[in-house]
């Protein structure tokens, strides 16, 4: 008999200013919750949002239920677009699809979970949203590697 897979809720944001940016992760599994973060330099907010979804599933060890809230329409919606990108070979209106290198891992790590899309509107009180923009804010002015 399988055993049932762990639930994992993950919450993401990222920041950019003056090309210096900041991402960061809530990850809450049974009760416990982990903080991580980190920042780039020349770089853009949407590479920070998909590395913020990027960094938090790759601490994942085993297969997961993931319940993944993002106020990035970006990050949320390219993952039902790239089946479009894959069948015209990168490409969106004759032009290379940005940030390839970034959608090729999330993609990747995504097909090792269950994932559960969820929208959260950004900047309107929701605990852990606001703790990730926090920390991506931190992480792009102190510049943690």
């Amino acid at each position: 008999m399988e055993l049932p897979l762990p639930v994992i809720t993950i919450y993401t944001d990222g920041s950019c200013k003056s090309r210096m940016g900041g991402w960061a992760s809530v990850l809450i599994w049974n009760g416990q919750q982990w903080n991580l973060c980190g920042s780039a330099y020349d770089t853009t907010s949407n590479r920070m949002e998909l590395t913020a979804v990027i960094m938090a599933l790759s601490k994942l060890t085993t297969r997961c239920i993931v319940h993944l809230y993002s106020d990035s329409k970006y990050v949320l919606d390219g993952i039902d677009y790239s089946k479009r990108w894959v069948k015209k070979h990168w490409k969106t209106k004759g032009q290379d699809i940005p940030n390839l290198d970034l959608w090729l891992q999330l993609l990747d790590l995504l097909k090792k979970h269950v994932v559960y899309r969820h929208w959260v509107k950004g900047h309107v009180g929701n605990v852990y949203n606001e703790v990730c923009d926090s920390l991506a804010c931190y992480a792009r002015i102190n510049q943690i590697v």
